[in-house]
This record gives C-alpha cells, sequence and structure tokens, in this order.
C-alpha cells in the first residue's frame, strides 16, 4: 500500500505544487493580486496554499486536481471543546429546563433561525455587483441607438460607478493611514500609488470632472468591469449549467487574453492625444492631468507591460518621418522624453 501511495501521480503533483518557487514567479504576484477575497481570509496560509495550487494548475501542470477549499474548517475550529463531565451536565441542566420553558419558546423554536451566510456580502460579490451595474450602463452609454440625453447619464454613472468600485477595493486592502500626519499619509500613498485600483480612480475622476463626454474614455472602464465579472463567474459558477452552456468559452477568453489590456492601454493613450487638439481651449486642465496620467501607467507595474509595449510601437512607427521630415524636433523631444522617463 505505501508503494502504491508513493506512486499516486496527484500525490506527485501536489509535493510538486507545493515545492514550486512561487516567489520568483512574477506571474504569481499579478495573479494573487487579482484574487478578491477578505483580508481576513487572504492571510490564512490554508487558503493562500489552495490559491498557489490554482494558480500550479492554471500556468504549470494542467492534470493537477484541486480539491475545493474547506470554508467551515475555521469555524469548527475555533469553537472551545467542551470537557466531557460539562457537556453531560449542561444536557442533564438542559433537560430539566426544557419541560420549564416548553410554553414560551414554542412559538419561536418552530421557525429556523435565518443563515446569516446569506444575507452576508462579501467584498467580492460587491465588487461583482458593482461591475456588473458598470458593465450595462457602459454599454448604454456608446449604444448609438440611446438618446443622448440617457446616454450622457450612462456616460458618468459609469465612470462613477468605477471610481466607487476602485476606491471601496483600496480601501478594503490597504485600509486608512495609520496616522494622520505627513509621514504616515506618505508611507500609505506610496503604497497604493501605483495600484490599478487607484490608478482607476482617478482616471474616472478626471473626465467625471469634466464638461468633455468622451464615450471613447469608456473602453477601458469596459474592459476592467468585463475582466472582474469573468473571473467572478468562473470562480463561483463553473458548476452551473447555464455557465457553462452559454458564459465559459467567453469567460476563458477574457481571463486568459491579453486583447482587453492591450486595447485599453492604446484606448488610453489615444485619449490623451486626442485632448491635444482641445489644448488651447477650456479643456486644458484635463490634457495635463491625461498626460500626467498616462506617465503614471506607463511607470506603473499594473500597467507597464501594455502601455511601454503601446508606446514604443507608437516611438518605431513616427521616428523615421521625424528624422527625415522634422529633424528640428529632437532637441524638444528628447526633453519631453527625459521628463517622460523620469
Amino acid at each position: 500500500m505505501e508503494g502504491g501511495e508513493g506512486e499516486d501521480p496527484q500525490k506527485l503533483k501536489k509535493i510538486a505544487a507545493v515545492a514550486y518557487d512561487y516567489d520568483n514567479d512574477p506571474r504569481w504576484a499579478d495573479y494573487w493580486s487579482n484574487i478578491l477575497i477578505p483580508p481576513n481570509m487572504a492571510s490564512r496560509s490554508d487558503v493562500v496554499n489552495h490559491f498557489k495550487q490554482k494558480f500550479y494548475q492554471r500556468y504549470i501542470d494542467p492534470n493537477l486536481i484541486v480539491e475545493p477549499m474547506n470554508t467551515n474548517s475555521t469555524s469548527q475550529q475555533s469553537r472551545p471543546s467542551v470537557p466531557p463531565s460539562q457537556s453531560s451536565s449542561a444536557s442533564t441542566q438542559n433537560n430539566h429546563s426544557r419541560p420549564r420553558d416548553s410554553r414560551s419558546t414554542s412559538g419561536t423554536s418552530a421557525a429556523p433561525p435565518p443563515n446569516s451566510t446569506s444575507l452576508r456580502w462579501d467584498r467580492e460579490t460587491i465588487q461583482f455587483s458593482v461591475h456588473a451595474w458598470v458593465l450595462v450602463v457602459a454599454v448604454l452609454a456608446i449604444f448609438p441607438l440611446v438618446p443622448k440625453n440617457l446616454s450622457n447619464h450612462a456616460y458618468r454613472l459609469s465612470l462613477m460607478g468605477t471610481a466607487c468600485s476602485s476606491l471601496y477595493s483600496l480601501y478594503s486592502i490597504y485600509g486608512k493611514p495609520r496616522a494622520w500626519n505627513l509621514q504616515a499619509l506618505q508611507v500609505w500613498f506610496q503604497s497604493v500609488v501605483v495600484t490599478k485600483d487607484f490608478i482607476y480612480s482617478i482616471y474616472c475622476l478626471t473626465f467625471v470632472s469634466s464638461h468633455l463626454c468622451l464615450k471613447f474614455a469608456l473602453i477601458p472602464i469596459l474592459g476592467r468591469a468585463l475582466e472582474h465579472v469573468a473571473k467572478f463567474l468562473r470562480r463561483n459558477f463553473s458548476r452551473s449549467t447555464l455557465y457553462r452552456k452559454y458564459l465559459e468559452e467567453a469567460c476563458v477568453w477574457v481571463d486568459s487574453n491579453a486583447t482587453l489590456g492591450i486595447l485599453s492601454s492604446q484606448v488610453e493613450i489615444g485619449v490623451g492625444f486626442l485632448l491635444i487638439f482641445s489644448l488651447f481651449s477650456f479643456m486644458i486642465s484635463i490634457v495635463v492631468e491625461s498626460f500626467l496620467l498616462l506617465k503614471l501607467m506607463y511607470h506603473a507595474p499594473a500597467f507597464a507591460a501594455y502601455h511601454q509595449s503601446a508606446w514604443s510601437r507608437i516611438g518605431r512607427t513616427v521616428d523615421p518621418f521625424i528624422q527625415r521630415y522634422a529633424p528640428f524636433l529632437n532637441s524638444p523631444i528628447s526633453a519631453v522624453q527625459r521628463w517622460w522617463f523620469r
């Protein structure tokens, strides 16, 4: 029997999954940052090990079988153990007191207590609800047959919804600053300034606060909402027949394809250049804010890969024309590049 267990392929795969060096794999950091679970569960070792096995199954060995996570283990472990003598004495006392209280409790004992877990909304469910709402409203804003007044309202509502969900995610992950002094605020700000949630909140607030209505700017919002909805559906409805029949292929494509990230980065850069044409109008402030935001996206780890790729493609296309037709622009362009890469 022992030799048979040692040759069990799943046991060997689980040992390999445990021994895998996750810290040196950049995909693990990105995978873990996109897992939406309550903070009290993120600190548990069994939860971390479960998602490490899911990561190993997805990227390293698809044949690894990952067992579902037992959510009742902590509640059972947290209950204090009662000695047999105390439990027996308590049961006898309950038996003696039961006939006495049967009249007063007969009306309430018939109805079972409500299930508190069904009424509790965790962070993941709240984020899914908000992003699903944003997805519907953003599609309504972009759809060409919708009346202009309704479309403009939907445009601002989708931006405000994304801003609220991003700020809520920042608060639930990073909390408040430890103290309301300059040093604590600086430490807290440095930890959140390069996150996706912070950058998208600034992105949305920038366009909400302006009088400009750029439906083009909703494409990154749509991509973000699609990613969150697809991940939630894959994580929670993978056994549903309706999901497998109609939604599984689309959700797998959204979750595993980088097309949405590339498209979002190109749209964000395109919005920045689109605002250049309104540089001498009343929208000069939003132009400056937009390019400061693009610079932040260029250096932030969550956006850097897509934005650096898009900018390098733009540079390879534009540089030959500048060298051939406008070489006098090399000096100002190099000055702008020094500011950009700083």
